[in-house]
């Protein structure tokens, strides 16, 4: 089938609009003049590149200090959400997928709802629930709120990889002498793996990545990343090292996102050699 321009002209355009602003981030990580964020001087000449903004994220410089003290906030909330919301979400999973009465279809809507939920309005609940329990916003408060949308991604990721398991597979495991336990961990969890991964992935994304619901229930000192940049965007002289800095996010979120399709390729091998 012969190629239109018009298809082509259409995906290049797409591509472009997706890709060159991730790009832009990358280059203006190596910006030499942080003030006028140009490239060249005030006659015009090209002045070059430079490394110094990545030299002051590793340098630990003073002028980055705050950045960088929200990026490691940002990092550990989203990991331990990340690994509370894998744990909660694949129990959650595999409760709706072995039982199916009218109290578990309460819980799918519970579990559904935050993920058709707008952000603010989770935000706002949230910070009605903390003022009213009296309790000091900071990092515990954000990392409750980054599990509370976090679960339900987990949740929905795992039951989807249920959609496709046989049961027959942990029946025939008990029927061998295999505890509850051991089935999970050795016949059940090696299969589900993938689903956590992918789920895990997507829930470290949305977390580190999350501002609407964090700038409700985040309180004095306790900025994280995304909402430390925001406010800084306007009026810092220091904006290219947040460029530099998500460039490095984004080297790290490739290994991640390569690590899982890994797993998931030796998952695939390991069931056909089964």
């Amino acid at each position: 089938m012969k190629r239109s321009m018009f298809s082509v002209a259409v995906l290049a355009a797409v591509l472009a609009f997706l890709y060159v602003p991730i790009v832009l981030v990358v280059v203006y990580g190596f910006i030499p003049n942080g003030i006028s964020m140009s490239f060249f001087d005030a006659h015009g000449r090209f002045i070059g590149f430079t490394c110094k903004w990545y030299a002051q994220i590793f340098s630990g410089d003073y002028s980055v200090k705050a950045l960088m003290q929200s990026f490691w906030l940002s990092l550990t909330v989203a990991g331990l959400s990340t690994l509370v919301s894998c744990v909660i979400g694949t129990t959650s999973a595999l409760a709706l997928h072995r039982w199916r009465d009218r109290l578990q279809t309460i819980h799918h809507a519970l579990v559904y709802t935050p993920l058709v939920m707008p952000d603010i309005l989770i935000g706002i609940s949230l910070l009605m629930l903390f003022v009213a329990a009296k309790v000091e916003c900071g990092f515990w408060t954000i990392l409750i709120a980054h599990v509370t949308f976090c679960v339900s991604y987990v949740a929905m990721t795992v039951l989807a990889r249920l959609q496709d398991f046989d049961d027959r597979i942990t029946e025939a495991a008990y029927d061998l002498g295999a505890g509850p336990w051991y089935a999970f961990f050795h016949v059940e969890l090696p299969i589900l793996l993938p689903g956590i991964v992918a789920g895990g992935l997507l829930a470290f994304t949305l977390s580190i990545d999350d501002v609407v619901i964090t700038s409700f229930v985040n309180g004095a000192g306790t900025n994280t990343f995304p909402t430390y940049v925001s406010s800084m965007t306007k009026h810092s002289r220091n904006l290219p090292s947040v460029f530099a800095l998500s460039t490095l996010m984004l080297i790290f979120t490739c290994v991640l996102v390569g690590a899982s399709k890994l797993i998931t390729s030796r998952s695939h091998a390991t069931a056909k050699k089964g």
